[in-house]
């Protein structure tokens, strides 16, 4: 797990903060879909194909976003419950929350997310709209809900702020094909579902889902 992780409530933020790490994250999954094959945006972004490292080719999708450009090869919209990770219902939320110190699914039921060949997600944030905040620690696997940890955030800290809202420190992102798992942690026995919503975005082919 990085130890670089942490959430940032949204009311230490600024709005242009809040726009940068927006658009780090797109550039961190548009980076990643250059990988996999997924669109072709070093045929976009002069001199793209000649950088060597993640974070070259990071920073020179951010800078090329940061000027007003926007892929033609790939789409970036906001995730679905229903058609990108097969939730029943398409809406963000957990099953009933029945244990303290349980860890629950924020995928509506669905324990490993699993996206299709030519998507990514990159998630940037979370917003809990159940009152009374009935849930703390947010965690990420791969490799599905026993997998590693690849980043995990204390919700507690949103909370103490009296927040709903909080960014990721560093952007977390979904490969095409593998399974995942998002979780939360029971900290108060409601039986009820938890609104838990991850704000993010997916990259796919252009004209994939909205022709």
């Amino acid at each position: 797990m990085s130890s670089r992780t942490y959430i940032i409530p949204v009311g230490s933020m600024t709005l242009t903060d809040q726009k940068d790490y927006r658009i780090n994250a797109i550039a961190a999954a548009v980076e990643r879909a250059s990988q996999k094959k997924i669109g072709s945006i070093s045929d976009e972004i002069p001199g793209y194909s000649q950088l060597a490292s993640r974070s070259q080719r990071i920073d020179s999708v951010t800078s090329w976003l940061k000027q007003g450009n926007t892929p033609t090869s790939i789409d970036v919209r906001e995730p679905q419950p229903g058609l990108d990770f097969a939730c029943t219902i398409d809406d963000w939320q957990t099953p009933a929350m029945a244990a303290v110190n349980t860890f629950y699914t924020i995928f509506n039921g669905v324990v490993t997310p699993t996206l299709n060949a030519v998507r990514i997600a990159v998630w940037y944030g979370v917003a809990v709209e159940t009152a009374a905040f009935p849930v703390s620690r947010l965690t990420w696997r791969n490799g599905g809900a026993a997998g590693n940890i690849i980043a995990e955030f204390d919700l507690e800290q949103l909370i103490n702020r009296l927040e709903s809202i909080g960014f990721f420190s560093e952007p977390v992102i979904f490969d095409p094909t593998l399974p995942y798992s998002g979780t939360v942690r029971c900290r108060t026995a409601t039986a009820l579902l938890a609104r838990v919503q991850p704000m993010g975005f997916i990259i796919e082919p252009a004209g994939t889902t909205n022709a």
